[in-house]
């Protein structure tokens, strides 16, 4: 006896890029160029800080984070969109892939207006999502986020009767994988949408540190702005892009204080702290520009890179934000496997992180490439990229 509701899942884009390229041989020297895992050095002390804290470890962590964290992460909101959140509004998660899931399953509602809820989420997407969607016991929405809208999905768009049952909206700014940023006038109107028809944002903003120029618009500064109702908006955040500490798995959550009290709730009989002497070296990470700062110039030069290779490709968009580029393919899959048969390069086609429509995959005619690398090797991949599919 097994439940059915996660029965119809796509494999997990890894796993079928493994299947694609696995049984051929790759053309040349290997170049991994298809998971977001940041390669930048994170800063020297973290070790440091962990090792003296490491007493940490015979103790239980506090399970909605250590007061030093919640103030470290309290202060860098402050610093970083000036509005005053208060540490009993945040929340510390063991990464933001837990929180974006059991946000969704603390605060979905069995119905809306009489009827099964409906979550938004961008397409392509972080696929966790959509399986909080499912698992909340809603149905998931996926709304094309295309050039035409500027790699933004546009729910303002959407018929009246899928927003009136509409609970949750995911939105990533950032985005994953196109690098698009949302306005503050994107953020009014989404969450002027939001007051309309009662749903709540989740604003995944993991990428919120790496830009090109402006620092991305927050959505809870927006929030601040319009005097929304403070229950409406969730902001997800991490240590691992911004601080190249994937492996720290260091996150938080923050909004409304009854939204919090009901994740706080549920995390108490189903999450998992992190241990104490990591929170210790993450309350310091959150009190540090000075490695994030260098962070963003590493990935500043490959984005020059990107642009001095690419930018005459029809139809290349040198991205706001975030380390990815998402480039114009006539089929992405097609596009991956020649890559890897004729030269090593491995990418992940564009269709494994969206979903099928009625409009179309999204993400069809797409490869996105990860800029993780070292610049050297970056530069000399896509050459090597551009020759293959756009010679």
């Amino acid at each position: 006896m097994f439940p059915e509701r996660f029965s119809n899942l796509p494999a997990y884009a890894f796993p079928r890029l493994r299947a694609l390229l696995d049984h051929h041989q790759p053309g040349g020297d290997v170049v991994h160029m298809t998971i977001g895992e940041p390669k930048h050095a994170f800063p020297a002390w973290v070790t440091d800080v962990i090792s003296e804290h490491s007493y940490g470890f015979n103790k239980y962590p506090p399970n909605d984070g250590a007061p030093e964290l919640l103030e470290a992460i309290s202060g860098w909101l402050g610093r970083r969109y000036g509005v005053d959140f208060q540490p009993d509004r945040l929340m510390t998660l063991n990464g933001t892939r837990e929180g974006l899931y059991n946000a969704a399953m603390a605060l979905c509602p069995e119905t809306k207006n009489g009827e099964k809820p409906v979550v938004l989420t961008p397409n392509p997407f972080y696929q966790v999502y959509a399986v909080a969607a499912i698992a909340a016991g809603a149905e998931p929405v996926f709304v094309n986020a295309v050039k035409e809208n500027g790699f933004l999905p546009n729910y303002s768009a959407l018929d009246e009767d899928v927003l009136k049952r509409t609970a949750i909206a995911y939105i990533c700014s950032p985005a994953n994988p196109q690098g698009a940023v949302a306005s503050r006038a994107y953020w009014q109107t989404l969450l002027g949408l939001a007051e309309k028809y009662d749903f709540r944002v989740f604003a995944d903003e993991c990428y919120s540190e790496i830009y090109r120029s402006t620092p991305p618009v927050g959505a809870l500064e927006v929030a601040v702005e319009m005097g929304i109702d403070p229950e409406r908006v969730l902001v997800f955040h991490s240590l691992s892009k911004r601080s190249n500490l994937p492996g720290l798995r260091s996150g938080f959550v923050a909004g409304g204080p009854e939204c919090m009290r009901r994740i706080r709730q549920l995390r108490a009989y189903s999450g998992a702290p992190l241990p104490l002497p990591l929170q210790m070296a993450a309350a310091k990470v959150w009190a540090d520009e000075t490695h994030v700062e260098e962070n963003r110039r590493l990935y500043a030069e490959k984005f020059a890179i990107a642009d001095e290779v690419l930018g005459d490709v029809s139809g290349y968009s040198s991205p706001e934000g975030g380390f990815f580029l998402w480039l114009p393919v006539e089929d992405g899959e097609a596009a991956a496997l020649k890559l890897w048969q004729e030269t090593g390069v491995r990418v992940l086609p564009g269709a494994y992180l969206s979903r099928d429509t009625d409009t179309g995959n999204p993400g069809k005619n797409y490869i996105r490439v990860a800029l993780v690398a070292p610049k050297t090797e970056v530069r000399s991949a896509l050459l090597t990229l551009r020759d293959c599919l756009y010679g």
